[in-house]
């Protein structure tokens, strides 16, 4: 009794070290219960050609016919040993032939193989062998599985021999059957191993477990099987039984083991669905149809009430790619083999980059961003996921992290251009650090040694050029902005120079020239660059302000309405498009022009809100979305359009920080005042309609109108420049002189480069006799604004009261030539742009 016990847990022991492939203990144990009982003689051999087998397909790949003729040589003593346990009439009989079919196939030997198969019924032995769950089960069922591929691969092999199209179309209905089998085996042998894990500890000693190593693989004849099934639906354009066998083996219950296979088809099914399906023809999951091949055992799956079934393309998409990412991320952390790491991290990428482009589609910025959060753990030196993750930060609005990883970006590829004039874009774009991004554009100019192609050089002065012009507006000396101005147009030249096919510098050197109040060369340069790009927004923009700067307002009225055709919600357009009605139509469409933009303002507002109140808000129709995108792109030309000076500067972003400080110690001390809800910049935008729709108000004398924008403005802002300037219009217009001075003091107070507040205010002590101060305020605004001919009107008259004719006659010479080129709105309003 003692010894069929000790019988007993030996086999089980042997059982287990086949199982987990440790071949070498295995025959080790098998030898030492030989030399005390014969009845293992026949055990020791099999195993010994087992070991033979197993141990050069380890090293030799089965499926390549490289490794023939390595097989022919070193199989000889595994084809001895299997041969002699096959003739015997022992248990092991059947494995041994099935392992001989197994050295016949690696050979070469393929018709061979498919007699020994043919000898053998195999349907029956995995019927018989899935039914149990024991270790010696679970071998025998990979062995069977792995035949099933072999018999599939000789088919295959022979399939050339074959003249009938009806013969070789039943040839690959057998082809597919057998690997179908195979995969089926295998994950249903992989789940069986997971189970029968408890039950391993039961039998097997502490002793044997503990020195017991498991080596198993996935072997390449089933990695091989599983992948052939869906190439050949895929080759007999057969997209749908394609499809349907990719899920049918996703649905498998999953185990350690398999979790290699489940990425690698996951990853295989997305780019399947991607490539091949829209959102009409996407065939919907249906867990209720039939498996493809019902003649051998089916793995587990999964089946519950609760389980999440994707519904649309874009769901199954994203499940299977957040699949393969999971398990590749965890793949990515606890591999430390530099043999694999180079093919581990092609997959991350592969998986990295369709999630890029279905999350994109969808607006799921910050999902994109968790996700490359998760890569930065594995991803030491590997520029491309750096990259990206750049990008997805981009996206989502952070850009000051998103700089700290363009200049990890750059330290891993020193010489990639494109990343330092990414970097200098959202320098100048997005974090107003102009010096900064002047220093990333000169990094790509000190590369031209280097080969670096003109275009790119182009894009280095172009981009330099842009600092200089953004560090002009922000310099207080006049001196210090027209040489910096000289420069920026030289660095633009230099650039149109070296691509004169790039629509961009075209445009930056007519804006620049418009700037300079050069006209005719602004207008050659912005034709120049409608002709490289017609549609380019900016471009159209400035040739209707160059139009109106030359009193041509009829002809900008036109363009301004074919440029509204392409970009209807651009609400910079718009802006210029009812300063232009004002002037050719007269008001009132100028007013049904602000009403359109105030009811886009409440479309794009709503989205808005509702992205930032919902983390998992998404965009379900793409044309909502780019509507968006068109109606934001000059959301810093919208912002502080009035003053003269353009775009957002540094002074703004100092004028807003008072603002807010006001407005938080205008809400501790009345608690009635609350924050609106929303971006900022929504706001922003709302009250700079306001702002423009009461200076119309204004000079059709409806004051009452007029205030009612004041206090609408006052609701978004009350302590912002725009309110006090407007108050101070409204007091002025109406004769409170001393009140409008306080007004247009306080909006200099908070934003001192404000050229109307001083232009106003330098009118109001004018008129209040206070010539010296109004001369000293005047002065203040054509140094800001040298280009503001009003000022220098007022100026003249300011001067010729204080006695100073010839200094009045100067500036009233001025102010007319600078009126004859005034266009409606500042040139500055137009955003320098990178791309």
């Amino acid at each position: 009794m003692a010894s069929k016990t000790k019988t007993h847990r030996l086999e089980a022991e042997i059982d287990k070290c086949r199982v987990d492939c440790n071949w070498k203990k295995a025959v080790e144990l098998a030898k030492q219960w030989a030399s005390k009982s014969t009845d293992f003689a026949t055990t020791v051999t099999f195993l010994q050609g087992e070991m033979a087998l197993e141990e050069f397909i380890e090293t030799h790949d089965p499926t390549k016919d490289d490794n023939i003729l390595s097989a022919r040589a070193q199989l000889t003593e595994a084809n001895e040993h299997l041969t002699k346990v096959a003739s015997s009439s022992t248990l092991l009989k059947t494995q041994a032939s099935l392992l001989l079919a197994k050295i016949q196939y690696c050979q070469g030997f393929y018709q061979v193989a498919l007699t020994t198969l043919d000898q053998i019924d195999l349907a029956a032995i995995a019927m018989r062998e899935s039914e149990e769950n024991s270790l010696k089960n679970t071998r025998l069922l990979y062995i069977v599985a792995e035949s099933y591929a072999i018999k599939g691969k000789c088919l295959e092999k022979g399939k050339g021999s074959l003249r009938s199209k009806f013969k070789a179309a039943e040839r690959d209905e057998e082809i597919i059957t057998c690997y179908e089998i195979a995969g089926d085996l295998a994950l249903l042998c992989l789940q069986q191993r997971e189970k029968s894990s408890a039950v391993q500890q039961t039998n097997v000693t502490q002793v044997a477990a503990d020195t017991s190593t498991n080596n198993f693989v996935v072997t390449s004849l089933i990695e091989m099987a599983i992948a052939q099934v869906p190439l050949m639906h895929l080759q007999r354009g057969e997209e749908k039984k394609c499809i349907t066998r990719y899920r049918e083996m996703l649905r498998a219950v999953e185990s350690r083991f398999s979790q290699e296979i489940r990425k690698t088809l996951a990853l295989e099914l997305a780019q399947l669905l991607l490539r091949s399906c829209s959102v009409m023809s996407y065939p919907k999951i249906n867990l209720d149809a039939k498996g493809l091949n019902l003649k051998a055992p089916k793995p587990c799956v999964y089946s519950s009430e609760k389980l999440f079934v994707p519904k649309t393309l874009d769901e199954e998409v994203l499940l299977l790619l957040l699949i393969a990412e999971a398990v590749a991320t965890k793949e990515a952390v606890l591999e430390r083999s530099q043999e694999t790491h180079e093919l581990t991290f092609m997959n991350i990428t592969a998986i990295y980059d369709l999630l890029a482009l279905v999350l994109v589609k969808r607006a799921q910025f910050g999902r994109l961003t968790e996700s490359f959060e998760k890569a930065m753990r594995f991803s030491y030196k590997e520029f491309h996921i750096w990259y990206q993750f750049a990008n997805s930060l981009i996206s989502t609005g952070k850009y000051a992290q998103a700089l700290q990883v363009l200049a990890e970006c750059h330290s891993l590829a020193p010489k990639n251009a494109s990343v330092c004039l990414q970097a200098a874009q959202l320098c100048y774009e997005h974090l107003q650090a102009y010096q900064e991004g002047m220093d990333w554009a000169r990094l790509v100019i000190q590369l031209s040694s280097s080969g670096t192609p003109n275009h790119v050089l182009a894009r280095a002065y172009m981009a330099q050029g842009i600092g200089l012009c953004l560090v002009a507006k922000d310099s207080r000396l006049l001196a210090d902005r027209q040489k910096m101005d000289q420069e920026a147009l030289a660095a633009f030249k230099k650039a149109q120079d070296l691509d004169p096919r790039d629509y961009l510098c075209a445009f930056h050197l007519g804006l620049q020239y418009a700037n300079m109040r050069r006209i005719q060369e602004a207008m050659n340069y912005t034709k120049l660059s409608l002709r490289l790009r017609s549609d380019f927004i900016h471009s159209l923009h400035l040739l209707t302000l160059l139009l109106s700067a030359r009193k041509q307002h009829e002809e900008a009225m036109d363009l301004v309405h074919a440029a509204l055709e392409e970009y209807p919600d651009n609400l910079s357009l718009l802006m210029t498009k009812a300063k232009l009605q004002k002037i050719v139509r007269g008001p009132e469409e100028a007013l049904a022009t602000y009403r359109m933009m105030l009811k886009l303002w409440k479309d794009l507002h709503d989205m808005d809100v509702e992205e930032g109140s919902d983390p998992h808000f998404k965009v379900n129709d793409r044309s909502v979305w780019d509507k968006r995108s068109h109606a934001a792109t000059t959301i810093s030309e919208f912002t502080d359009r009035g003053s003269g000076r353009g775009s957002v500067r540094a002074e703004s972003m100092a004028a807003s920080r008072v603002e807010k400080a006001l407005s938080d110690l205008a809400s501790s001390m009345n608690s009635s005042f609350q924050p609106r809800v929303g971006p900022q910049r929504s706001w922003v935008i709302q009250a700079q309609i306001w702002l423009n729709l009461a200076e119309l108000y204004l000079s059709l004398n409806q004051v009452d109108e007029a205030q009612c924008c004041v206090q609408e403005t006052f609701q978004l802002f009350p302590h912002s420049v725009y309110v006090f300037f407007l108050r101070g219009l409204l007091l002025e217009h109406r004769g409170f002189l001393t009140e409008a001075r306080v007004c247009f003091e306080n909006a200099v107070a908070v934003n001192p480069t404000h050229t109307k507040s001083l232009y106003h205010l330098g009118i109001v002590l004018h008129k209040q006799g206070d010539n010296r101060l109004a001369e000293k305020i005047l002065r203040d605004a054509v140094n800001l604004d040298p280009c503001c001919h009003k000022a220098w009107f007022v100026l003249g008259t300011v001067l010729e009261a204080v006695g100073e004719p010839e200094d009045a006659s100067n500036c009233h010479v001025t102010g007319s030539m600078l009126e004859a080129s005034c266009p409606v709105a500042p040139f500055n309003v137009i955003q320098r742009v990178m791309r």
